[in-house]
């Protein structure tokens, strides 16, 4: 049984056969990735995700894993995980010779309820319902040539800043203007700030019970949408770059490694002095809740873009197809729907009031380190998975269930 595209498979070129062993790889580093950023939304309030200043800065250790996550890990390894999203879904859209569209639906249908049951009872931060909101547009994409896609996702990135900073010029602005009072800058500080209610409140959510929670979700499902909806633009932009990059043949490994290094420097030399001056320029003011939302949502965007593609490049230059690294990332690759939610399984196990009850009792650089726990066990477990069976488990029911709701065979 094939695995299906998006997270959870690498699918083959022009209807080879072989499997990409590096791209497994880097999907497989795309779920690691994930795991250093999604351990803070389980350890820590939610304010601290972005600002280290809000809760869990104690050391200089401490402020230094906020800059290295920031600056190397920080929604990157989201934008290469949406990368690879969208490249397997042009996949399928290629594959399927017999109703394309209605079995693509099918797919991000099946998608958004699985990530809809994955926020409910585990992670506050899911992203598989915007994964499947977004996909169903790529279908409108599957026509454009690869220059046309990388122009789309140019475009899509313009259109997540140009709106972000509406909605966040104002609280920017007031906070230059020394005005502390107004709405904007109370919902800044509240969201990504230091204000003491909000962290208080934040903190007895992180403490509830399993019940609670999951009534507290059920009911919020509208406004968590309404907040997975402003993420769609720049997810979209992600996946268009991934379908770029595949039809391309780049993430095939059809590119010559010279070429590869080359546009992966290139990226790096644009992207890391913008990220390293911007979390300079935060943290000297203080980290304050405006320039920390904005600095972490919006500015950073196409920088965060420009890295997510220089680590899909080096990964496909450097790694060797048969290599013994290539073969153990790969593993968690083709599992990596399955090692996603197991990961957020993992953490509430870790740090939610019915498993350790770590939550709120563990520095930033404590619960960086906590977050090896679950990618040292999809590293141990997913190449004895596969060694008896070809397919994860939630990548297995997802094709299932959208064979079945789709009614078609493949």
């Amino acid at each position: 049984m094939n695995a299906p595209p998006g997270p959870g498979t690498a699918p083959t070129h022009s209807g080879a056969s072989k499997r990409v062993a590096r791209l497994d790889a880097l999907r497989g580093l795309a779920v690691i990735g994930i795991a250093w950023m999604n351990v803070y939304a389980f350890a820590l309030p939610l304010q601290a995700y972005y600002n280290p200043a809000a809760f869990g800065m104690e050391s200089a250790s401490d402020r230094f894993v906020w800059l290295a996550s920031f600056v190397f890990v920080e929604d990157k390894f989201r934008t290469l995980f949406a990368m690879l999203f969208g490249a397997g879904c042009l996949i399928l859209l290629e594959k399927h010779t017999q109703h394309p569209l209605r079995a693509h639906t099918a797919r991000m249908a099946v998608l958004f309820l699985i990530g809809l049951a994955h926020s409910i009872l585990l992670a506050s931060n899911d992203v598989l319902r915007a994964y499947a909101m977004a996909g169903l547009a790529l279908p409108m994409l599957y026509g454009l040539s690869s220059f046309a896609l990388y122009c789309v996702s140019i475009g899509l990135i313009a259109v997540h800043v140009g709106a972000g900073i509406i909605v966040f010029g104002g609280a920017t602005l007031d906070y230059f203007a020394g005005l502390s009072g107004t709405d904007a800058a109370l919902f800044a500080e509240r969201n990504f700030g230091r204000d003491p209610g909000a962290i208080e409140y934040a903190l007895r959510l992180g403490q509830e019970s399993f019940a609670d929670r999951v009534m507290r979700r059920a009911v919020s499902i509208p406004a968590q949408l309404t907040s997975v909806a402003s993420s769609l633009p720049l997810n979209l932009a992600a996946m268009a770059l991934g379908m770029g990059l595949w039809r391309d043949a780049m993430l095939a490994g059809k590119w010559r490694v010279f070429m590869m290094q080359r546009l992966a420097a290139a990226c790096a030399l644009v992207a890391l002095p913008a990220l390293f001056a911007l979390g300079w320029w935060v943290s000297a003011e203080g980290f304050p809740g405006a320039l920390v939302g904005a600095g972490a949502l919006i500015l950073s965007a196409p920088f965060d873009m420009l890295l997510g593609l220089a680590y899909a490049l080096l990964v496909m230059a450097l790694l060797r197809e048969d290599g013994r690294l290539t073969r153990a990332l790969a593993a968690a690759g083709r599992l990596s729907l399955t090692n996603y939610i197991a990961t957020s399984a993992a953490f509430a196990c870790i740090f939610a009031s019915w498993g350790l009850g770590f939550f709120g009792n563990v520095s930033r650089s404590q619960a960086f380190a906590l977050s090896f726990v679950p990618i040292i066990a999809m590293l141990v477990w997913s190449p004895l998975w596969l060694s008896r069976f070809p397919t994860g488990p939630i990548e297995w029911l997802w094709r299932f269930v959208s064979r079945r709701v789709a009614g078609t065979a493949t």
